[in-house]
Order: structure tokens, then sequence, then C-alpha cells
């Protein structure tokens, strides 16, 4: 008995020194088991799981019982299904998935807990799909407003990207499906991304572009990594040293294992000495010229048993859905359909509200909806991701079904639909609604339809913004104009009738400079997903207040954002897109001997990110630019008062303690932000920076006691002389309120 009592204590004296295992270390442990099998595989065996087996799998060993690993499209729906060697759709029935609101929708809802209830609906209908893996989420840092893929990406602050990477990645993984966090890492244009440099100091990387995967990794345990397209600072990603071993494997502590972007592998050597698991899609690279390499002894058995092994700890943690279990029910399912309900409606950022035009009063029987994007669907469109809906409600049936009988509701499409890049032959008939330039004038016709209707309208609705073809996965906006005569349009509507919303329905911001005079009241819509219109209409009927905030800047012209006013971009030449070359010939049917042709062509340009840390709002604040709206902007239907604050700082980090009241007359939610700034600094700053954030719901008149803690890992800089995190001490400024240029409060602390 004393014997089993030292025994006892000895166990949980060891267990407690050992402590609890951390997020990717759950991943090895299995990794006995793992060597068992390894040691039972031949090399071919080996090899075949280097690379891809269809389209979107790679593969198991099935003597061993090692089921193929099956990839999700996303990140914002699971894609339907595809035919095995492309992305053509493979005409399946029970393939229709929710459609979540996109990323940068995801981002202004400012919510943890919804990104982590976004990741579980992703989650639940990718195993439904028998899929192991979601190529999701994307979380590079939104750096130009004209990103092709902006509306994917989260934010342009890396302490809100990174919240809701670490919220959507828990969210996926706790439901048994993996996470691909992707673009790893500096993945911030679409022009070139194939072959672009993006060169970018240690620091700036550090803090800004690598924060939100840090987290997903470290704190979430994400399991698997895509690498991106380009190369940073020489080296393309998926054989970049630095990110791949010495950051993300060596200081991260990876376990899993790193999957290509779609053709974006490059070299045998390359890929297999620094980092790279898994060629998507092909094995030119990974599959006989490892075998080859190894029997001339260029590489050894031993690199690829560690590969091996990084994708069967994936493996042996997600369970393989069996083939006779898997698409055997639809989908999209209704608790994850009311997800996408939450997201869009605390998604939706009232700009601006005029002399209280919104919420619509009981008193308007009239509603003028004008502009096609009140019809458009936004679930898929362009070149990359986009999901087959099981349904989408959109703005007009949204508004049509709260509006009921009592309410007329008219529309008039007012402007032709850009529909971009023609994909293959031109249709028969033309569509007398289609534009055939993306700035091309205002039609006479639909302009005069659509200011009749205004005239005689109670409140006119008008829906602007751009589309899935404009702001698209291959390519960059040129600029961020409102296209095909959108400002002609809503300037006529406001002469016909001043009672006008302008409700944008886009990705990314637009130039409002015209647009912003003539519109009362501005609400930024997003693609808000498969329940986006019934979103919409509860905050435009007041059912409920809007709460979203800007997750990036509106500035009040494109020139004024940092990458443009510094130079960096756009790039002088652009090339074909190495994606589209290589995987969309059902689009742009082109012979093989062409795209040959047009990759080697392909422009080899640098990207300078010589704007350093000065992203997004860091730039307005810092150089005293002024934005049209500013990121973490957002009104309400209600006033919030902040009381004082009470802050203080220790070894940890910064505590900070508000009470905040609610002084409108209807429920609403207010998202805190608090940044920091450096009053006695020696070390170079942005003039603030966001630290913290918290969405709190209060009920009409109701006040709360807010707390929000700094910890002080996020506090320290990259100190490039000790190549290492260190932190300033010296006097912080703390400043809340309720966007980046609405200070409420401000305290002082020393660190």
């Amino acid at each position: 008995m004393y014997k089993n009592l030292i025994y006892l204590a000895a166990a949980a004296l060891l267990a407690a020194c050992s402590g609890p295992r951390s997020p990717q270390e759950k991943l090895t442990v299995n990794d006995k088991k793992i060597d068992a099998i390894i040691a039972q595989m031949t090399l071919e065996e080996k090899v075949e799981m280097l690379h891809s087996k269809t389209n979107m799998s790679s593969a198991g060993v099935e003597r061993l019982g090692i089921a193929d690993m099956h990839y999700a499209d996303g990140p914002f729906g699971i894609r339907e299904e595809g035919v095995p060697n492309g992305f053509q759709s493979a005409g399946w029935k029970l393939d229709s998935a929710t459609y979540f609101p996109t990323g940068s929708a995801l981002a202004a809802t400012w919510s943890e807990e919804l990104a982590y209830k976004y990741g579980t609906g992703m989650g639940k209908e990718a195993r439904l799909r028998g899929k192991d893996v979601i190529l999701g989420p994307a979380v590079n840092i939104q750096r130009l407003p004209v990103g092709g893929r902006t509306y994917e990406y989260l934010s342009e602050d890396p302490i809100l990207s990174a919240a809701l990477s670490l919220g959507y990645t828990q969210g996926v993984q706790d439901q048994g499906t993996a996470v691909c966090i992707k673009h790893f890492a500096v993945n911030n244009q679409e022009t070139n991304r194939g072959s672009v440099d993006a060169q970018v100091d240690e620091r700036t990387l550090r803090e800004i572009y690598l924060k939100p995967f840090e987290r997903a990794v470290v704190e979430g345990g994400a399991m698997s990594v895509m690498p991106a397209y380009n190369k940073v600072n020489g080296d393309y990603c998926s054989e970049n040293e630095h990110l791949l071993n010495e950051i993300l494997r060596g200081e991260w502590g990876f376990k899993g294992f790193t999957v290509s972007d779609w053709g974006g592998t490059h070299s045998t050597m390359g890929a297999m000495l620094h980092g790279l698991n898994v060629q998507m899609t092909g094995s030119n690279y990974l599959g006989q010229p490892v075998i080859d390499s190894i029997a001339t002894g260029a590489l050894t058995e031993d690199l690829v048993d560690e590969k091996v092994r990084q994708i069967l700890r994936v493996r042996f943690a997600i369970e393989a859905v069996p083939d006779d279990v898997a698409n055997t029910i639809m989908t999209s399912q209704p608790e994850c359909q009311d997800i996408a309900l939450q997201v869009a409606e605390k998604s939706i950022v009232l700009l601006k509200n005029q002399a209280g035009i919104l919420p619509l009063s009981k008193e308007v029987k009239r509603i003028a909806v004008i502009g096609q994007n009140a019809v458009l669907k936004t679930q898929s469109g362009g070149m990359g991701a986009g999901v087959k809906a099981l349904y989408e409600v959109t703005p007009l049936e949204g508004i049509v079904k709260r509006a009921g009988s009592d309410v007329e509701v008219v529309y008039a499409p007012g402007y032709k639909n850009f529909p971009g890049r023609r994909w293959g032959p031109a249709p028969a008939t033309p569509n007398p609604l289609e534009a055939a330039a993306i700035d091309e004038p205002a039609d006479p016709a639909l302009l005069a339809e659509a200011v009749a209707l205004a005239r005689e309208a109670d409140v006119v609705l008008f829906f602007g913004g751009t589309n899935k073809s404009i702001e698209t996965e291959g390519s960059d906006r040129t600029n961020i104009d409102l296209p095909v005569g959108q400002n002609e349009v809503v300037k006529a509507l406001y002469e016909a009738n001043p009672n006008l919303v302008s409700i944008l329905i886009s990705g990314g911001p637009t130039d409002l400079r015209q647009l912003e005079p003539v519109s009362p009241a501005i609400i930024q819509g997003w693609w808000n997903g498969t329940e986006g219109g019934t979103a919409l209409a509860k905050v435009l009927f007041g059912d409920i207040a809007p709460s979203g905030k800007l997750p990036f800047t509106f500035p009040a012209q494109l020139e004024d954002s940092p990458a443009f006013a510094m130079g960096n971009f756009p790039d002088k030449n652009a090339g074909g897109d190495l994606f589209t070359l290589m995987y969309r010939q059902d689009r742009t049917q082109m012979t093989r001997e062409q795209i040959a042709e047009m990759m080697a062509k392909m422009p080899k340009p640098v990207s300078k990110y010589t704007e350093g840390a000065l992203v997004g709002y860091r730039w307005f604040d810092t150089k005293n630019v002024k934005p049209m709206y500013a990121f973490g902007h957002g009104l309400s239907y209600v006033d919030f008062q902040y009381g004082v604050l009470k802050a203080s700082a220790d070894k940890k980090g910064v505590k900070v303690s508000f009470d905040i009241t609610n002084n409108g007359k209807m429920d609403a939610d207010e998202v805190v932000q608090l940044y920091v700034h450096r009053l006695d600094a020696t070390v170079e700053w942005p003039y603030k920076e966001l630290k913290a954030f918290q969405r709190v719901s209060l009920q009409a008149g109701e006040t709360k006691t807010v707390t929000l803690e700094v910890p002080v890992d996020d506090l320290r800089y990259w100190n490039v002389d000790k190549n290492a995190w260190d932190l300033e001490h010296g006097k912080l400024e703390i400043l809340v309120g309720a966007a980046s240029d609405d200070i409420r409060q401000k305290a002082g602390v020393a660190i």
C-alpha cells in the first residue's frame, strides 16, 4: 500500500512538472504507432503521400489501413464536389453547402465567439462531405484596398486578425476537421502572385504579417499550413527555410504538415529540404524525383520518413469518414444556416446616419429599391473560392419579406452589371443588363426608370458596390471606384428624393467621395452569405441595431493608402495568373502550348514593403491623413456612454476597466476598442496600435463593467539587433473608444 502511494505521488508530481500538452504537442501522441507504420511502408508508398492523388486529395496506404486525405476548398463554405482532376462541377445533388459571410464580413463582427461558431459550422459541414482538411481560414493582412482577395481575408490589423483566426481554427478542429491556414505568408496581392518577391523587413514580418498565423498555430493547434504562391525575401514560400523550418516548425513548434497551394511547388530539393510536405497538384517534384534523389544520395529516406510522420500525425488526429457515410445527407444544415445569419446580423456597418433616417419609419409605405446589387447573388463568381449554396436570400428578397403586405416595395436595376472577364465563348444573345466595360456610363433608360420610381417612393434604398467578378482571386482591382455609372445614378436618385439610403455590397472598400455627399445614410453590407438579405432587412427596419465595425480603413482616395503613397504598388508589369493558367483550362480555352508560353513570360517583380508597420490605420494616424471612414468605425441606433478608465500595469501586461452604458431605447452591441500610444519611445512605433477589443451586449439603459487585458507579449517588438522579441519600457497612453478615430477615454500607465 505504501509503495503504491509513493508511486501515485511520484506519477502526480511528474504529470504536474510536465504540464498539459500544448495544442501542437497533442499531435505527437501517436508517434510510436506512426513509427511502426512507417517501418512497414515501402519507399514508393511513402513518396506517394507527398503529392496529390486527385485534384483534392493526397494518398494514404490502403494495405495498411491508412485513408487518403481529402481536402475541402473554403474558406467561407464547403465547395461543391468537382471532377477528380479539375474544378468543374461533378453535378452532385447533396453537396449544396451553407454560404457563410466572407472573411471581411466575419472580421466586421469583431467577435471571437462568432469566429468560433463560424468554424464549428464549417467543420460540421466538412465532416458531412467526408472531408479531412478545410483549405482555410485565409488570414493574410489586407495591405491593399484593391486586393482581389480582400473579401476572403480578415483585417488590416494583426491583433484583430489573430483573434478571429484563433476562433475559426478552434471551431473547425473541435468538430474533428483540420484547418489548413493560408496563405503563409505575406500574400497581399493577386497581381503576379505566382512569382512576386515580397521584400519585407524582419520586424514588420513578425509584428504585422505573421501574427495571425502564429496565434492559430501556437494557441489554436492548426494542423496544416499552406505556403503562399509568392516569394518572401527571395525564396518561394513553399521552400522558404526561414518561414517553414526556422519559424513555423522551430520557433512555433508546428507538428503537422504543409501543403502547397495548387501549382505552388517549384523544385524537388527546395521543397524537400526547406519544409514542404505535400505537392498539390502533380508529382513532378515530390514524386519520382524524390526516389531518384535518394538513389544518388542527394536526399535521405529519413527525411521522407519525417515528412510522412508529420502527415500521419494529422491523419491519426482526424478520423476518416467512411465512403458509405459521407455525402448521404445535404451538406447545408439548419444550425449552420443560423450561424451564418448571426454573423451577417452583427457584421453590417452603419457608416452614416444623418438626421436618423434609419431605422425605417413605420410611416414608410412605399420603398424604391434601386440597383442590381439588390438582386445579384454573391455565393460564386470570378476565379477561386465559391459555394454552391442551398439557398441565398438576396437583399431585395429580405426587404420584401420583412416589409410585409402593408408596405409596397418596387424595384429597378438602375445600372448595368459588369460581368468581368468573359470566360469561354460569348453568349449567343447579349444580356441587355450587362455592361461592356467596368467604367461604362449609366444607361439613360435604366436611369430614367429608377428616377421615376424614386420620385414616387417614401424612401429610396440604393444598392451599389462591386461584385465577385470585380473583386476576385487571380487579379487585383485597378482602382476602388464605384463601377458602371453608379455615382451618376445615386446623384440622380438624391435629386429626385433626398430620403435616400445607400447600401454598399462589396468585399473591400470603395471610393465614396461622390456618393457620400448625396447619401444621408450609408451602410456597408458585405457579401453576407446565405441569410444576408434577412440580416440586412432586420437592420433597415430596426429589428436589431447595427453593430459591425470596419475591419479596414476606407481611404478618401486610393492614393492615400500606404502602398500607393509609397509607390510600392501597383507592379508595372502584370503577367498571367499561375493558378488560372495551370488549372482553369475550362475557362481560359487555351491550348497547352499557349499556356506554356504565357508561363514562361510571367514577370518576376519585386514588391517592396517600405511602409513597414504602417499598414492601414497605422499609416493614416501616423501620417495624419484623414480617411473617408476609419478603421473600427461603425454607428448604432443608440448612444453609448464610456465611463472613466481604471488602468494598471504589471509584469503580466496592462489591465483596464470601465463602465459602458446603453443610453438608447433598444438593445444593442458595442465593440469597445483599446489602442496604445507610446509617449516616450526611443524605438520607432506607429502613432497608435490596437491591442484589445471586446463586443459587449447591452439592454436598453443597461450599464456593464468591461475589463480589457493586454498581455505583455502583445506590447513587445522584434528587436532586429538581438533577433528576438524585446520590451521597451516607458509610458503608455491607453486609448479606449468606439473606433480608431473615436477615442472616448484615456489613461496612462508605465511598463
